[in-house]
């Protein structure tokens, strides 16, 4: 597929855009290694191709306490839409925004990533799909979590219609469960990292060994394993949750990745903070957001090849999606051939590879 392939489908198929809006694309710099200038300049591009006014603005990056700065919202005020090519659109997810725009974050940070079926998969049919599995969830009177590390934690999904205050692109995540009805013991996939809210340091804490967290309704009970491992965990919550004065042990909510072709073709260590902002919508991963009564948290517990079972049907199984086996899920797939297809194929790359400690 062709990057132009999904900038069309950002445009078209997400934002809607029409002949004679006017867009705004907000960027951080390159230099800093998340995004690729190159995407913004294929968005642009085939913007003014439909015959959108468009312009560019370098919105920086603020690592520790992002806001929506006062000259960006004053652009934003004469803009239809505005696209984030830039860490502040996720950031800022959950804060009120400008009413009457279309405001979308983009998470094909690179030419790869929008050019391959992660971006050009028809947003419309995740959209759909995305729908289908709320609608599942809030009929499920119990959810079971599991994975070959370990994991095991049930609860009843009591959704609250809580969603991001910015549009996501590509769409590849269900919307938030609350954990308060969740408990049970988590398998760390070797590392803890952060939410993608605030970039502290240190951001990501490899493990050198297994750790499991004991989950009470939506409580951090407490984390086992080896004593170091144990201490290095608590210190790294205390750090946190310290810095920002948090409610410690809350854990908010979880998701798991709706998209097979979320994949992540490079390797994690050398892209920590794009893979913490990426890979999570890849089938493969099952994200908890921890350390933080508010969402989205700041410390998140990533679970690798989850079977979720609703009412004792297995959706994911072995960190595939059966999209399938979702109430209205084969109406999609029929609809919409190319996300089928990706169903058939799916992208298990999620930039490495669970550490053997992890399967003990």
């Amino acid at each position: 597929m062709s990057p132009a392939v999904g900038a069309r489908n950002l445009l078209e198929n997400c934002a809607k855009a029409r002949v004679g809006q006017s867009l705004l694309i907000a960027v951080e710099p390159p230099a800093l290694g998340y995004f690729d200038d190159k995407v913004a300049a294929c968005v642009a591009r085939e913007a003014r191709e439909l015959g959108l006014h468009v312009r560019q603005v370098d919105v920086g990056f603020e690592p520790d306490k992002p806001t929506l700065p006062p000259a960006l919202l004053a652009q934003m005020e004469h803009a239809d839409i505005v696209v984030f090519l830039a860490r502040l659109g996720d950031q800022l997810r959950f804060t009120e925004m400008p009413a009457g725009k279309t405001l979308i974050t983009c998470f094909a940070a690179t030419l790869e990533l929008l050019g391959s079926s992660f971006g050009t998969g028809h947003y419309d049919g995740f959209k759909a799909l995305k729908t289908a599995t709320d609608r599942a969830l809030g009929r499920t009177r119990e959810m079971r979590l599991t994975c070959p590390n370990g994991t095991d934690v049930r609860g009843v999904p009591a959704m609250d219609g809580t969603e991001t205050s910015v549009t996501r692109f590509p769409l590849s995540v269900f919307a938030p469960i609350p954990a308060h009805s969740f408990s049970g013991r988590v398998a760390m996939a070797g590392f803890l990292t952060g939410t993608g809210s605030r970039y502290y340091t240190p951001y990501h804490l490899d493990l050198d060994g297994p750790l499991f967290a004991r989950l009470d309704a939506g409580r951090l009970v407490r984390f086992e394993g080896a004593a170091h491992e144990v201490a290095r965990a608590e210190a790294h919550y205390d750090h946190v949750a310290r810095r920002y004065n948090l409610d410690r042990t809350a854990v908010h909510s979880w998701h798991a990745g709706i998209h097979p072709g979320c994949g992540f073709p490079w390797n994690m260590a050398d892209h920590v903070e794009r893979w913490g902002g990426t890979a999570f919508g890849n089938p493969r991963i099952a994200h908890f957001h921890t350390c933080g009564a508010q969402a989205p948290g700041e410390i998140s517990w990533n679970v690798v090849d989850p079977t979720i079972t609703l009412d004792g049907v297995p959706v994911w199984e072995d960190g595939t999606f059966h999209a399938h086996r979702v109430p209205g899920g084969p109406e999609v797939l029929a609809r919409y051939p190319d996300i089928a297809a990706m169903f058939a194929r799916p992208d298990r790359a999620i930039g490495f590879a669970a550490p053997a400690f992890a399967r003990a």
